[in-house]
């Protein structure tokens, strides 16, 4: 027992590992072994001392650390697109900090993209605010942590006046002042130390340091020269001792000024190019997060917000990474798709350059490097919309089985082949006339194109996502009129207990199962736009509902979060599904009204016309109301008793082109 005892001691205080500071650098005016004892890192060439930080500080070396922001190259390769299309060249370092529009934007919270200022709480808190001054944006970068958050609010409604700034002591004023009376920044408990009791700037600054490292016996140490000084210098002590309890507090979360404003100037260059120039800026921020599939999803939505169209993959506009167009659509890159490797991309980029745009698939494969851009490559630029400007094509054409076994688009690499090799060869046959030297380019073959549903998911193969659209598109009336919820609200069931979902999503696969005691259940996993999730069908449910375990069906699934039978736990919840229909039954099952809205201001002869000419060529089994709404008399429901509709897509888009008139389906 007492041998184990002193092993166990021997252990207790001994180093059990190392780890490399991921920023931190040591300087020193000679060799480096001349002063510190150094080992290479663990996997790596890379020398690093074998102090830790605070041994090397307290040894005398210079410890600094120096960060690396990927945010840094996304304002470089937005200045770089904003060149290469408009022909500007941007200093951000020289962009002008009291620009309107950027001050706007971050009033809206219009601040995805943007460095330090993108989280929902964050939008949240620009909104309320409205900064106007780029001292507001430092202050809320410094606010929004853990700790000083809880003064946010406060700081908010004194800007605008809505609570009363106070200082403890007048002459906190000075410093004070930009943050309302609320103490923000080391700096300001450095300024005021100086001001309030004769620190010099050397106290200061270790005051600084004990603050942001939490060193409370240094602290402890400093306090009564603060109090005695600045009681010598008139101020009354039961007030120093409220700031000096204040800022004790403030020690747990302070944070350095400079930092906040280098962070905050760097969120301004990326708002500003935001808002001033908002595709390319957009382009560029995909382009920094290409690799990460989630990220690029999220952020073609905000284009989508934008109003900024993201286009698929186009041999004749993309390069490697994200681009804007001439139309200012943004251009997919060639590198974010898989199976296109950087060599083919290049090689497609430079021949572009060199002499023009591609006009066919013909003059593609006659142009490249067939050995840079092989098989696999032209196959998945075909997938992915990359040929898609070609003039009277459709990508089915390119995978069309021809007679002798191959696809049109190995016929079409063959023929590219064979065309350089002729171009190459030096051997001209005595029987070739001038004109000859041509080989004839292969029919395109006739076939039928691709659903939309089949070229989205070919597309989604090599890209990873859709992008020309989602096969949910096509049901876009039915989600708008009758659905509830998505998929995303299945993530924490305690939040939708009780509420009953209706959620349209595509099956991606059905498995069926046993269970242990040998009772059969099925998995549905279904995809929306916005997630995918696994639903577990067990017992009558499961043989009631097999009938939809199909892949790539449209379905209209309805249920609510309910305690699991068997659980005794209040939270332990389960989504049950009640019902699932298949969406494109859905209209004709579920829609027994079409409603239109109108002003009654808006209403004339020409209206009227429009409305009969519709109800007249639509004409169909689903009653039509007319709701008209005035400001006197409130809403007035009028009912066709002679007229019935077909509640199709061609007149619900006609009906959109109306201007006057909204529509609702019941």
């Amino acid at each position: 027992e007492g041998k184990t005892v002193q092993q166990a001691l021997a252990v207790e205080g001994s180093m059990r590992n190392t780890g490399i500071h991921a920023c931190g650098i040591i300087i020193t005016p000679d060799d480096i072994t001349n002063y510190v004892p150094v080992a290479l890192a663990k996997d790596s060439d890379m020398t690093c001392t074998q102090f830790d930080n605070s041994v090397a500080e307290d040894a005398g070396l210079l410890k600094m650390d120096f960060l690396g922001l990927k945010t840094l190259t996304l304002i470089k390769d937005a200045c770089e697109i904003i060149k290469n299309k408009h022909g500007i060249e941007l200093d951000p370092e020289k962009f002008d900090i009291e620009d309107e529009k950027t001050y706007e934007l971050f009033q809206r919270g219009e601040t995805v993209g943007i460095f330090q200022y993108e989280s929902p709480g964050m939008q949240k808190h620009m909104r309320s605010l409205k900064p106007t001054v780029f001292a507001d944006l430092i202050a809320m970068n410094a606010l929004y942590r853990p700790g000083p958050m809880e003064y946010i609010p406060s700081f908010i409604k004194r800007k605008h006046g809505d609570e009363e700034v106070v200082y403890d002591l007048p002459e906190m004023e000075e410093y004070l002042k930009e943050t309302y009376g609320i103490t923000v920044y080391q700096e300001q408990v450095m300024l005021l130390s100086q001001k309030l009791a004769n620190f010099t700037k050397g106290e200061a600054d270790v005051l600084r340091k004990a603050m942001g490292k939490k060193q409370k016996a240094v602290l402890d140490k400093m306090k009564p020269q603060f109090v005695n000084q600045a009681k010598e210098n008139g101020h009354p002590e039961d007030v120093l001792e409220k700031i000096w309890k204040d800022w004790e507090a403030f020690a747990a979360y302070a944070f350095n000024k400079s930092h906040s404003t280098c962070y905050a100037w760097i969120a301004y260059q990326t708002a500003y190019l935001k808002a001033h120039y908002p595709a390319e800026f957009m382009a560029s921020v995909l382009s920094n997060n290409m690799n990460d599939i989630k990220s690029v999803t999220f952020f073609m939505d905000e284009c989508k917000r934008m109003g900024i169209p993201v286009l698929g993959p186009d041999v004749n506009e993309s390069v490697h990474k994200f681009t804007v167009n001439q139309q200012g659509g943004i251009r997919f890159g060639l590198g974010a798709m898989k199976g296109v490797g950087e060599k083919a991309v290049e090689c497609i980029i430079e021949e572009r350059k060199e002499n023009g745009p591609y006009t066919s698939i013909f003059d593609l494969t006659r142009r490249i490097d067939l050995r840079a851009a092989n098989k696999k490559t032209l196959e998945s630029l075909a997938l992915g919309g990359g040929f898609d400007s070609f003039p009277n094509t459709h990508r089915a054409q390119y995978f069309n089985e021809l007679e002798e076994g191959t696809t049109f688009l190995e016929k079409a690499i063959r023929y590219g082949n064979k065309h350089q090799d002729n171009e190459n060869s030096a051997q001209v046959s005595m029987f070739d006339n001038a004109d000859d030297g041509q080989i004839e380019e292969p029919k395109l073959p006739q076939c039928e194109e691709w659903s939309s549903y089949e070229k989205l998911k070919q597309e989604k193969e090599v890209v990873g996502i859709f992008i020309s659209g989602h096969p949910l598109d096509d049901f876009e009336v039915e989600i708008k009129n009758f659905g509830k919820g998505t998929l995303s609200h299945l993530s924490d069931l305690s939040k939708i207990k009780g509420h009953e979902l209706a959620i349209a999503c595509i099956c991606v696969g059905a498995q069926d199962k046993m269970t242990k005691t040998g009772k059969p259940f099925g998995i549905l996993q279904v995809e929306d736009y916005h997630s995918s999730y696994d639903f577990f069908v067990f017992g009558e449910d499961y043989i009631k509902l097999k009938p939809y375990f199909i892949k790539e069906q449209f379905l209209f699934i309805k249920g609510k979060a309910v305690q699991k039978k068997w659980s005794k736990e209040i939270n332990d919840l389960e989504f049950k599904i009640s019902s699932i229909e298949l969406l494109s039954e859905l209209r004709e099952k579920a829609v027994k009204q079409l409603t239109v809205n109108i002003e009654n201001k808006d209403i004339n002869d020409g209206l009227i016309e429009k409305i009969q000419n519709l109800l007249d060529q639509h004409q169909g089994k689903c009653d039509f109301r007319i709701n008209i709404k005035d400001d006197d008399e409130g809403v007035i429901s009028l009912s066709s008793r002679t007229k019935r509709v077909d509640v199709s897509d061609e007149l619900l888009d006609s009906i959109k082109q109306i201007r006057e008139v909204t529509y609702k389906l019941n």
